[in-house]
């Protein structure tokens, strides 16, 4: 067989690459008690690749996994801030990366489950946040600005040249909004272009996989979580953040809380509350599927109306068929 040149270094960077699955799909599409399975069959440890259940004391709105359900699987960046401290895509890129390889190092596979687009795009792909241009004097400036005139002054700015970037960036993320100008500042292209110029080459050997079912089943889904979640105790969880005095935090902005929040501000009645979180859950999954649609090379599997064992062991076993094909690795046999 003769390769060209670019045949040969495409052959060898393939070789090069470590094993990785990635499950990724909206919140309620079932990830959590799948990756369980998978994880069995493929000797893996898993990595949280949502971006709300790196904080302490935030379990039940953020649908963390508990160590009843983990069996016994190694899980990773849970747990590892507190709500009042903030957290960067780079800082989360940095994490996973030296998680994979320390799960390499001991023989196992790396799986990173999550529904956070952006954060787990950074991981598999070469992106190198490091390198965008900065300018001390500049940011310097704009914080300055920020406490003599507010937090909104500053993310207009940035609403009016960069309005992409803008939508996934809350007004009081004032660290992310002056970077998002400061890119600007320095180069002349929004963030958002910005992000879509880096190379899009996959670092890892990876199978995507997405999960996915009939919207009006998801949403009939998410509106259940949230009742239960609600019966658990989700407020009580809230208001123990609220009555700490912590206000203004990147945690705070996290679905289940921002509403609740409202409601303990008594701006809205709690039935109100209730429905918002229930509409902005529905409207997140709707946004993270188009995300992962648009922006990721996945391997799409149809999770509707699975009711029975046997029907779930059917779809476990299609999804271990994919890997063992995509990664050419084969699953471990258990009962």
């Amino acid at each position: 067989m003769h390769l060209d040149y670019d045949e040969r270094r495409q052959w060898r960077i393939l070789s090069e690459k470590s094993k990785l699955i990635v499950l990724i799909g909206p919140t309620a599409a079932g990830k959590t008690k799948l990756s369980i399975e998978l994880a069995k069959r493929f000797n893996c440890e898993i990595i949280s690749g949502d971006s709300m259940q790196i904080y302490k004391k935030m379990d039940i709105g953020t649908a963390k996994i508990s160590p009843a359900e983990m069996e016994g699987i190694p899980h990773h960046l849970i747990d590892i801030k507190e709500p009042y401290e903030s957290f960067s895509v780079a800082e989360f890129q940095q994490l996973v990366r030296e998680k994979i390889s320390s799960i390499q190092s001991r023989g196992k596979l790396a799986m990173i489950v999550g529904g956070t687009g952006l954060y787990i795009q950074s991981v598999i792909y070469d992106y190198h946040f490091a390198n965008a241009p900065s300018d001390s004097d500049f940011r310097k400036m704009l914080e300055e600005r920020a406490e003599a005139e507010g937090n909104e002054a500053i993310y207009q700015e940035l609403v009016s040249i960069d309005p992409e970037s803008a939508k996934k960036i809350h007004p009081n993320n004032l660290r992310r909004v002056i970077r998002a100008l400061e890119i600007f500042h320095c180069t002349g292209i929004p963030m958002s272009r910005y992000q879509q110029k880096q190379r899009q080459e996959l670092l890892y050997d990876t199978a995507v996989i997405g999960l996915t079912m009939d919207r009006s089943y998801l949403y009939e889904r998410i509106n259940k979580r949230v009742n239960e979640m609600l019966e658990r105790g989700l407020l009580n969880e809230v208001k123990l953040l609220y009555d700490s005095g912590l206000r203004d935090c990147q945690s705070i902005q996290a679905i289940g809380y921002k509403e609740l929040y409202k409601y303990l501000d008594g701006k809205v009645s709690y039935d109100a509350a209730v429905e918002e979180l229930k509409k902005n859950s529905r409207n997140y999954a709707k946004r993270q599927l188009t995300w992962f649609r648009n922006k990721m090379d996945v391997k799409w599997f149809d999770m509707t109306r699975i009711q029975t064992e046997h029907e779930m062991e059917k779809k476990i076993e299609e999804i271990s068929k994919y890997i063992e094909g995509k990664l050419e690795i084969k699953s471990n046999t258990y009962k």
